[in-house]
């Protein structure tokens, strides 16, 4: 119950709270970004107005407005907000939370909305608790985490949950809440005389990534550690309250996105977009091996024998990395993205080795010609082994006129990029020429036909 100082400490924590704190929004109508999802008409727009939100999941980068989200949900549909953090939570903080709710619900009919705070965080057991409450309508749960929840989260939980996936924060969306701080006159500094270059707001803006905690703390730091009023809020003032940014990058969803965004840009011959990528998991701290078993695999998968060289400097980026390491073995690497991005692409290795295998796991096992068979051992001239072979190099540039597989198959088809245009050639001479040999039998029964 509210006394007669409850006011006071309210006003008083909310003046020892941050700037970031300070500036939530408290209704939808002020909420910034996110229309893509919160947007008139929108799902959760829509679940909100209805009243019917029963397990919902916010997914996505800190500082894009979860907890933001979630109070305001809490306020917008009338219901008690509680927190709980996954990381400092156990089953026991778990049912008291749903308890009170249960009798919260019993004695006046009061509604809960339980927000879990990365709530990946929670083990099956914890996740599995709350399943019953959520679905009998005890409480509204809305999770927060910034790993993707189909990995994170329960089977079950997932199933019985809407999943939102909140992006960051647009450049617009981050000089509009800058602005709003320094307009707000009840929880910014809109009582200060302050006047904020626009060069400063670009470089507050940038330097956010999306996140409107970073660029609300560094407006903070810049205005409170200034004196002078009225203040000019100036560029080198923004670079001195702005601290290096941390990247973000995790062994998750950014792990997977990254890699695969450098594998597609090297394979569409973009250098630049693959030096970028490159640079973003070397900041992020990714294994400098990880990323040279890629550009290994890439160079024979995306580009094979269109430039052969480029297997080798993969190769040889990977011996560099394992025997200089970090920070020097960028360089090799960076050597090693910008050649395979330029060089002539080619899938028709991998293509040829995927139909062979295919066949030799769905067809008939084709047998060894009796030709090709081995004659080195007592009792191979008995049984006919090796008989009628041609040995290669007695022939016409070194090819002979036999048949190597008993039926005829194509598997490997050169595209006509790099020196696979060459190949492709000769290829089709080698072919021609075996082919005069190959009297083709019947394939061979399946097995266990007779």
């Amino acid at each position: 119950m509210a006394d007669l100082f409850s006011a006071t400490r309210a006003a008083n924590l909310e003046r020892a709270a941050p700037l970031a704190a300070r500036m939530r929004p408290r209704r939808l109508a002020d909420y910034v970004g996110q229309q893509e999802i919160i947007g008139p008409g929108k799902l959760l727009r829509r679940l909100i107005e209805a009243d019917r939100l029963g397990s919902v999941v916010l997914y996505g980068p800190p500082g894009v407005g979860k907890t933001t989200l979630a109070e305001i949900i809490a306020t917008e549909t009338r219901r008690r907000f509680v927190e709980l953090s996954a990381t400092a939570s156990g089953v026991k903080e778990l049912r008291e939370v749903i308890e009170a709710a249960r009798r919260r619900l019993e004695d006046d009919a009061g509604r809960t909305c339980l927000f879990v705070d990365e709530i990946h965080r929670f083990n099956k057991a914890q996740q599995d608790v709350l399943l019953p409450d959520v679905e009998s309508g005890v409480l509204a749960l809305i999770g927060a985490t910034t790993q993707n929840p189909f990995f994170a989260l329960t089977p079950a939980l997932i199933s019985r949950s809407r999943i939102f996936e909140l992006e960051a924060l647009q450049p617009a969306d981050i000089a509009e809440i800058i602005t709003r701080a320094l307009a707000d006159t009840a929880h910014g500094f809109g009582g200060q005389q302050i006047d904020l270059d626009p060069e400063a707001l670009d470089f507050l803006v940038e330097t956010a990534d999306g996140d409107a905690r970073r660029a609300l703390g560094g407006l903070e730091v810049g205005v409170l550690s200034s004196t002078e009023r009225p203040l000019r809020f100036t560029l080198e003032l923004a670079r001195e309250s702005v601290q290096r940014k941390a990247v973000i990058y995790d062994s998750g969803d950014t792990h997977y996105d990254c890699a695969s965004a450098l594998i597609k840009s090297i394979r569409g011959s973009d250098a630049d977009a693959g030096l970028y990528w490159l640079a973003r998991m070397l900041e992020g701290g990714e294994d400098v091996r990880f990323l040279a078993r890629r550009l290994v695999i890439l160079a024979s998968e995306d580009i094979g024998n269109a430039d052969p060289r480029s297997l080798l400097i993969a190769v040889a980026a990977m011996q560099a990395t394992e025997f200089v390491g970090l920070p020097e073995c960028q360089l090799a690497l960076a050597q090693a993205v910008t050649y395979l991005s330029l060089a002539p692409k080619s899938n028709a290795c991998t293509s040829a080795i995927a139909a062979a295998r295919h066949d030799v796991r769905e067809k008939a096992i084709l047998p060894v010609p009796r030709h090709l068979q081995d004659k080195h051992y007592a009792g191979a001239k008995r049984l006919g082994h090796g008989q009628g072979y041609a040995y290669a190099h007695d022939a016409p540039d070194a090819i002979a006129k036999q048949d190597y597989l008993g039926v005829e198959r194509t598997y490997y088809e050169p595209t006509s990029r790099g020196l696979e245009r060459d190949l492709g050639e000769r290829l089709a001479e080698i072919r021609r020429r075996l082919k005069e040999a190959h009297v083709p039998p019947k394939e061979p029964p399946a097995s266990g036909a007779h």
